[in-house]
């Protein structure tokens, strides 16, 4: 089985928050000491963060869940509980995180780049805080708020100076295995890669002699990327999963097979991969470009563009050259996308749904606190959540959306019977 895993699915579960404390204080000589309850923790939040040295997603393929740690509840003497640790996912430069419905709703390029997953639970209020003028000794607390919870798709794109292209069997592997420490699969049969991988090359000033460059060591990293077939835009082959990695690539490295034994001419194999290319994505038609022929230890087909043996060692000192100067160039016009997060504010105030059932679901984060508390068989509990719930205007939306009297009304595990106002 392969240790590179390029999708994948993440489910993020935030801390739940620590419940408040009901506590009075109970000293020697202190009569009628008041609540003393504290509130309790907040749940940690799971982060996913862009971590360099993280190479593919292969650590969610058999374990996709993440989270965070709770928070502790409140105590006594107005103690606040503790709050949960963070939990901080890595993931590889260039993640692309996508919602249920597949919409990209964060995209981590740079290490250091995060995105917050699930937000933790707020932890509760203990009585103390429920303590006023007309209510001395409050017997109730507010319980713990449950951390977010999201299952998200997670999907790896490449970040690479340099992507190479070609059909299958077109020297791309054995030419990143000459040029860098990598060590993809190499064999005389179509499809060898079947994962996409990197290398990394440095170059110094005998790398490039022959082009009369003097500048010092330069390094950049390439991308084996699986060969594609035609058809591949439309997924064949597994066109797009192959594809999606070139996309990220500042330079595209084409590579045509000169081999007699190909049974496509070298440049209507250039043609086909370009228009893959295009199809697939439309910038890349702009994207900066170099054109091979590989294999010309084997070959005598006609080709009058650079030519390149990964075996023999003809012709690689010179294309990397070239390379190095179109990632310069590219370097310099700062190209590279950027990190963006997709920010989907949770609306504010309460909502009203109307159910199946006729049951009126009421929506929206401060009534369902509102309601959780720790005793609402308390005649003062009760007061207070019903006090909350009118000044956040929960009567006057049931009103609007046709509640009628008798009407059963949900909010969180909460239900009572509707009764409009007099």
């Amino acid at each position: 089985m392969s240790d590179f895993v390029d999708e994948c699915q993440l489910h993020a579960k935030g801390g739940d928050g620590g419940a408040g404390c009901v506590s009075f204080r109970r000293e020697a000589h202190v009569p009628r000491g008041g609540p003393d309850g504290g509130d309790g923790g907040h749940g940690g939040d799971v982060w996913l963060v862009a971590d360099r040295n993280v190479a593919s997603l292969l650590a969610f393929r058999d374990f996709p869940f993440r989270r965070a740690a709770n928070g502790t509840h409140g105590q006594g003497r107005k103690r606040h509980g503790r709050n949960g640790d963070d939990e901080f996912v890595r993931v590889p430069e260039g993640t692309v995180v996508r919602d249920r419905d597949g919409t990209a709703i964060a995209d981590l390029v740079n290490a250091g780049d995060r995105w917050l997953a699930a937000q933790g639970g707020r932890g509760g209020r203990g009585n103390v805080r429920f303590a006023s003028n007309r209510l001395r000794a409050p017997q109730f607390a507010e319980q713990a708020e449950p951390g977010e919870e999201h299952w998200f798709g997670l999907e790896l794109k490449l970040m690479a100076d340099v992507a190479l292209v070609g059909f299958p069997n077109a020297g791309k592997s054995t030419f990143i295995s000459t040029v860098s420490a990598a060590k993809p699969k190499v064999a005389s049969y179509p499809f060898t890669t079947l994962t996409p991988s990197l290398g990394v090359v440095r170059l110094d000033d005998g790398a490039v002699r022959d082009r009369g460059s003097n500048e010092g060591s330069f390094e950049m990293v390439i991308a084996d990327v699986p060969g594609l077939i035609e058809g591949a835009a439309e997924g064949k082959g597994l066109g797009h999963q192959f594809l999606r990695h070139v996309e990220r690539a500042r330079v595209l490295l084409i590579m045509a097979d000169l081999a007699e034994v190909s049974d496509r001419d070298p440049h209507e194999q250039v043609d086909v991969l370009l228009g893959e290319l295009e199809r697939y994505n439309p910038m890349l038609a702009t994207r900066r470009k170099l054109i091979v022929g590989t294999k010309t230890d084997v070959a005598h087909l006609d080709w009058d563009g650079p030519r390149v043996s990964a075996v023999t060692g003809e012709g690689v000192n010179s294309v990397l050259g070239s390379l190095r100067d179109l990632v310069a160039e590219a370097r310099a016009a700062d190209d590279a996308p950027s990190q963006y997060v997709v920010h989907r504010p949770s609306p504010g105030g309460v909502a009203v749904l109307r159910l199946a059932d006729g049951i009126f679901e009421i929506e929206g984060r401060q009534a369902r606190r509102a309601v959780a508390l720790s005793d609402l068989t308390d005649p003062a509990a009760l007061a207070w959540a019903q006090r909350r719930l009118e000044k956040l205007g929960v009567s006057r939306a049931l009103a609007r959306n046709g509640a009628q009297s008798g009407d059963l009304v949900r909010i969180g595990d909460f239900e009572f019977t509707y009764e409009p106002d007099t």
